[in-house]
Order: C-alpha cells, then structure tokens, then sequence
C-alpha cells in the first residue's frame, strides 16, 4: 500500500481525462499502487483533483482524473493516498445529498469524522440470502396489481428519452413502504435533481432518504463510482441495521457510456456499439447486489434504463434483460402491461396479497387485450359485435384508471376498482373466472350478501 505523504513527479502522458504515471518511478520512491487506489494530483504545490488508479501495468499506472486533465501540467505531483473509495456510513447521512466522490454537496454540515466504509466489495454468499417473498407496495396499480414489486429484487424501467421515468422513480420513492430509501442519480441536468430532491422533501421522505448525485457537468469518472457508492451504503444498513431499503438509480444507461467512454480514453478494444466486452459483467456487479440477508434486512434495486431510439437490442438493455428478474415498459407516459413483467410476483401473490389477486390481474389483462384488438378492428372499420363495444368501454376505461402515472390506490383499493370495472362493462355471466371469487367480490353480489348477513344477524 503507498504512502499517503509522498509525493512524486512521474507523468508520462496525458490522453483525455486519463494520466499516465512511470510505475518504476513510483517504485522508486518506494510506492506499489494497488488497482482502484485513490490518488491527489498537486499543481504548483496546490490540489488539482482527485484520481484513481483504473489500470496498471508492467511499467505504467493509468488514472481517470476526476475534475478532468485541462490545465494539467506533466511536472505535476502525484500523491497516492493508500486506501480506496469509501462512503461515509453514519446516522448522520440522511437527508443529506452527496457527490461521486462520496463528499456533501447539500451546504450542510462536513461529515469528516463520521464513519467510511469501503465500496465495490463482493456479492452476497448465496448461502447468506434467503428466497425473496416479501412484497413493496408502491400503490401504483399498474406495479402492485399486475407487475409486483418483491424485496431483493432487481428490476429496471425500459423507456426512452422524454418520458416521464424520473417523475415515476421519485413516486416510488416517496410512495414505497421501504425504511429506506437510497437514490443514485447519474447524470442528471439540474432541473432532474431538483425535481427528485424536491418531491422527497415535499412528502415529508427526505428523513429516510440518501442522495448521491452525479450532474451530467460532473466528472464522468464519478459517474461509474455512485452506483457502488449508494450500494455500499445500502448494503450497511441491511445487514447492520436490519433494514428494508430500496435504491433508485437513473439512468444505468448514462453509467454504461460513462464506462465506454473511459475505455476509449485508455483505448481498449471495443465490443458491440463502442462499448466494452465486460459490459455484462460491469452491470452484473452492481445488480446483483440485491438481496434479502438471512437474518438481516434487505436490498432491492430499481433502475432506469433508457433505450437509444426505443431499441430494446441496444447493448445496455439487452445485457440488462440477462440479469434484472424482469422490468417496468414505459411508454406514451403509461406503463405497459404487455411489455412489463415481474418474474418474482409470484412470490406474493395469493400469498401475501388477497385470494382474487391472481385471477383478478390474468382477467383484466385478457379483456384489456381483446380491447387493444377491438380499437384495431374499429381502427380498420371492421364491423363490431355488441361484446366489441363493451371491450372498447373497458380498454378506455383501464387505461384511465390504472395506467396513468398519476393514479394512486393501495393495492386492495385497486383490486375492489378491477371488480367494479368489470361490473360496469360486462354482466356477471360474461366475466370468465373462477365462480367462487365472483361469489365473493362481485360488486353486486358482496353487497346483497351483506344485507343478508345484516338481515340474519337481527
């Protein structure tokens, strides 16, 4: 490990916002850096920025600058620090908005002394997990009703440029039933930022939220640490503190450029569309830690991934599909039951969730579909039955009432809606399920049942 007080005059080349650094005369002064080492560039005998060592070899170190290599002098000083990248961990980090260098950028108080805990460690031992079964209720119907979000999963939203993702992102944030939630914002224009930090205030979360935020003027180095920044610290408080945390991160797809664009800087040899082959590999590392500890708390990860061109084969979402347990499609500022799918609803439903659950969301989904179908015959001018028309009156009224992003209902609120709208556009014999539940849940029907348990009991 180097020696945090020494400092050496070693700058072979300057290529992009990449530095390298004459290994054997760093060697010389008696320093051996370590890979992802952290590192102070000194300009006339004053701090220039932070750097951290990316890639070393038999004879020279690479460091990504971070606050970039304009006005760099080659008889500038390199001071390796001895330890890597580290989140501050404590009490004192809610509420508070910090940068890609894990420093505080909100005008509050310094948090020097508190606590640091490294990042970018290991995935959870699989032995160390347990089977997800525990429901977040967002009270968005289109996630609780038929795409359930599940402690430990990992799960992206799918759009494209222009959607409303970031406004979806903070109301789940704001609306999860999580202890915490940790928030890694990549990228962003200000107005994004403010909008999130905003809406956490506004809702009385900003309590039991943490921020890291990298703005899109930030260096781009910083841009590929917050994600393990804001896991590491959700990482701590589910096993150490036994919480229910939920990290947001916006947008994976500006971390995936951030990574090619450093590869290039140290020109590697590129994979599919410019980025690098590790790709997989790089998204993997950061998903995958999700989980629910044995005895502990748990870590569930929702991300935005948006699609160049709304090209589901681009490299970041199509390795992306590989290791989420499904996504979130969102399209024409509505979630799309078609294209959306939780591979670990299954977990919950009927199980922690009411009995009709099930067969509730399959029969809504299936008169949905034939509705899309009769708004194509009636698009084409087919001519349409009496049951065409009822399933026009319902795909309407769906989308109305459970796609749009502003619909709010906890999840037995919702599922009651389902039933009284297939009440309202279609006869008690028509609706194909299970006759018990209709017995049961049918508007109609659970209210004479009721007079005449009222009745009875008098």
């Amino acid at each position: 490990m180097a020696e945090p007080n020494i400092s050496f005059q070693g700058i072979m080349s300057i290529i992009g916002d990449i530095v390298e650094v004459d290994l054997h005369a760093a060697r010389r002064m008696g320093l051996d850096p370590l890979n992802r080492e952290l590192a102070q560039i000194e300009q006339d005998d004053h701090p220039f920025s932070l750097a951290q060592v990316v890639k070393l070899s038999s004879d020279s170190v690479s460091l990504q600058v971070f606050a970039g290599t304009r006005g760099l002098s080659s008889r500038a000083g390199i001071r390796f620090l001895g330890e890597m990248m580290r989140a501050i961990y404590s009490d004192n980090i809610y509420g508070r908005v910090f940068n890609g260098s894990g420093h505080p950028v909100d005008f509050g108080p310094e948090l020097d002394d508190d606590r640091r805990v490294p990042i970018a460690g290991p995935t959870v031992n699989p032995m160390s997990r347990i089977l997800a079964s525990q429901m977040i209720r967002t009270d968005i119907p289109m996630i609780d009703v038929f795409n359930c979000l599940v402690e430990s999963q990992k799960i992206p939203i799918f759009s494209v440029a222009g959607e409303p993702y970031n406004v979806l992102l903070a109301r789940i944030g704001i609306q999860a039933d999580a202890d915490v939630v940790v928030f890694a914002g990549l990228g962003l224009i200000y107005d994004d930022y403010h909008a999130f930090r905003q809406t956490f205030e506004d809702a009385g979360v900003l309590s039991r939220t943490v921020m890291f935020v990298n703005m899109a003027s930030d260096p781009v180095v910083e841009r590929t640490l917050v994600p393990d920044l804001a896991l590491a610290v959700a990482e701590h408080l589910a096993v150490e503190e036994g919480r229910r945390v939920l990290v947001l991160m916006s947008d994976m797809t500006a971390f995936a450029d951030a990574l090619k664009e450093i590869a290039i800087s140290m020109e590697h040899i590129p994979s599919n569309r410019g980025y690098m082959g590790d790709l997989y590999s790089q998204l993997a590392k950061r998903y995958e830690k999700a989980c629910d500890f044995r005895g502990a708390g748990s870590v569930t990860i929702l991300s935005v991934t948006t699609m160049p061109g709304n090209d589901v084969t681009h490299p970041v979402p199509d390795n992306t599909g590989y290791i989420t347990e499904g996504q979130f499609y969102l399209h024409d500022g509505m979630l799309d039951p078609f294209g959306s799918l939780s591979r670990l609803k299954q977990h919950v439903i009927g199980k922690q969730t009411r009995e009709d659950h099930g067969q509730i969301m399959n029969t809504m989904i299936r008169y949905y579909a034939e509705g899309v179908e009769a708004e194509q015959k009636q698009a084409m001018a087919f001519e349409l039955s009496p049951f065409d028309h009822k399933l026009l009156r319902f795909a309407d009224a769906f989308r109305q009432r459970f796609m749009r992003l502003d619909v709010r209902q906890p999840l037995e609120e919702a599922l009651d809606a389902c039933w009284a709208l297939l009440a309202e556009c279609f006869t008690h014999d028509e609706v194909v399920i299970k006759q018990s539940l209709k017995d049961t849940y049918w508007p109609g029907d659970a209210d004479a049942r009721t007079q005449q348990k009222l009745a009875q009991s008098t």
